[in-house]
């Protein structure tokens, strides 16, 4: 299961990639994934940032610190591996690593759980990173990348079910 999980992943990392990015780009996505967060009472907060400078954030009733805070390094994952979060810890779990030391993500500023996606650039590669917190890892990742594929008007890519 894990293996079809991180090729659903790479699919989709693969497949969610933006002709064009900027302050707007950022704002209408940020915008979208607050509005579906909404719809479901997620209880979340919601940051676009790069390496650089944050371009959109914003919580959600229920949303705490410690969500803004695991965003944080949910996000530094993604600009530390150019890999969505979620992928890096079950790819770390696959090789029996652990992310410190042996990925050499401290546990202070990373974390290898969902919802930290790579926004990715055509002809660049990836240049910020989405990161929800405040539901379950899975979850988290499902609502930025349903949103991404909803903002390139693209079917969503689901991950494998657990059996």
């Amino acid at each position: 299961m894990p293996q079809d999980l991180i090729a659903a992943i790479k699919e989709q990392e693969r497949a969610l990639v933006l002709p064009a990015f900027n302050e707007d780009t950022a704002f209408a996505i940020g915008c979208a994934l607050r509005e579906r967060a909404q719809a479901i009472a997620a209880p979340v907060s919601i940051e676009i940032r790069s390496s650089a400078r944050r371009y959109f954030f914003t919580t959600l009733p229920g949303a705490t610190p410690n969500n803004e805070e695991w965003g944080r390094r949910k996000g530094n994952t993604v600009l530390r591996t150019w890999k969505s979060s979620m992928r890096v810890g079950l790819e770390l779990e696959r090789s029996g690593r652990v992310q410190w030391p042996d990925a050499g993500l401290p546990y202070e500023d990373f974390v290898d759980h969902g919802g930290g996606f790579p926004v990715t650039l055509r002809g660049m590669g990836v240049i910020a990173a989405i990161a929800v917190s405040g539901l379950p890892s899975v979850e988290d990742h499902q609502l930025a990348t349903a949103t991404l594929a909803a903002h390139l008007g693209m079917a969503e890519i689901p991950l494998p079910r657990p059996d």
